[in-house]
């Protein structure tokens, strides 16, 4: 085979494929904002036309992945340098970062239009606030600025449930608020705990993430402050409007066991994680997944079931 064969194959191999632009827009990402959106979308007191509720859904996962792409643009040279993002399409070199700043514009401004003419103007313009929170307060400015990057930046991945409620009724009220401040609180013992566990790749960034400002020991401590104060609130919005029995016994169950899983990380000291590669870290994220999606399942379910008179107080 000629040089010219070989270095032919070796740039076919190294074009971006489909998989690689879907990368791009964080599809794991995508699929919290479309579930916490529908979740608000059908939370909401109004009957929805289907092919609206599908469209306003559709539109607000690709503002979404457009966040997502122009994340990846922004942040490709922070990426390079972390085990867990290094083989992300832009730092693996599969993708230009051109192409990615391009993708992700292009779906910020076709889902923010589109969201606008399929819901209402009201809708569009929050998503349209959201990527710009997400992108430019977040990405650009607190993520490499504060250790508070994550506090304050959580709220652009608590902005979707508030989108859907907009887009099925038009109006603001304090229930997608609730739901708003359940992902706010969540965001950060989710984040911190990983954190814990790869605090290497944030020092390497030179990302002032709580454990390389302040260490793991007060990371420990603010883990389980953020989550008693966010059982106060999942707890307490059982007896709201988006709340009832099915809630309460969710919310009762899954802040048990995070309480305790938060309890657990504040006991342990750094020799005993270094031993078990951070086991009770690890656990304590998987389990904040999970906390996450029950408590929205458990409004959803909420919701599905008030039309029969079951749902609710």
């Amino acid at each position: 085979m000629s040089d010219a064969s070989i270095n032919a194959s070796r740039a076919y191999e190294d074009e971006a494929s489909f998989g690689d632009y879907f990368a791009l827009l964080k599809p794991r990402v995508m699929s919290l904002v479309v579930f916490t959106a529908l979740v608000g979308l059908l939370a909401a007191p109004v009957s929805v036309h289907p092919v609206v509720g599908f469209c306003a859904i559709l539109f607000i996962a690709i503002g979404g992945g457009a966040s997502g792409a122009l994340n990846m643009w922004w942040d490709a040279d922070i990426d390079k340098v972390m085990k867990r993002t290094k083989s992300r399409p832009i730092p693996a070199g599969r993708v230009e970062p051109g192409e990615a700043l391009a993708l992700g514009l292009a779906l910020s401004g076709l889902s923010v239009i589109m969201l606008a003419l399929a819901a209402n103007v009201f809708a569009g313009a929050f998503l349209a606030f959201t990527i710009f929170f997400y992108v430019v307060v977040y990405t650009m400015w607190l993520k490499r600025a504060t250790p508070q990057n994550i506090v304050i930046g959580g709220a652009a991945g608590a902005f979707p449930p508030v989108i859907g409620w907009i887009a099925a009724t038009g109006t603001m009220s304090v229930e997608p608020w609730l739901m708003f401040l359940l992902t706010f609180m969540w965001t950060p013992p989710h984040f911190w705990a990983l954190a814990l566990f790869m605090r290497s790749d944030y020092d390497d960034a030179g990302v002032p993430m709580l454990t390389v400002t302040h260490g793991r020991r007060s990371t420990r401590i603010h883990i389980l402050a953020y989550t008693v104060l966010l059982a106060l609130l999942a707890v307490g919005t059982a007896f709201s409007g988006i709340g009832g029995p099915v809630y309460l016994a969710a919310a009762l169950v899954m802040n048990a066991l995070f309480l305790h899983g938060a309890w657990k990380i504040t006991r342990r000291d750094e020799d005993d994680s270094e031993a078990d590669n951070f086991k009770v870290e690890r656990s304590f994220f998987k389990l904040s997944l999970l906390y996450l999606f029950l408590h929205f399942g458990a409004i959803l379910a909420e919701a599905l079931l008030k039309p029969y008179g079951l749902g609710g107080w």
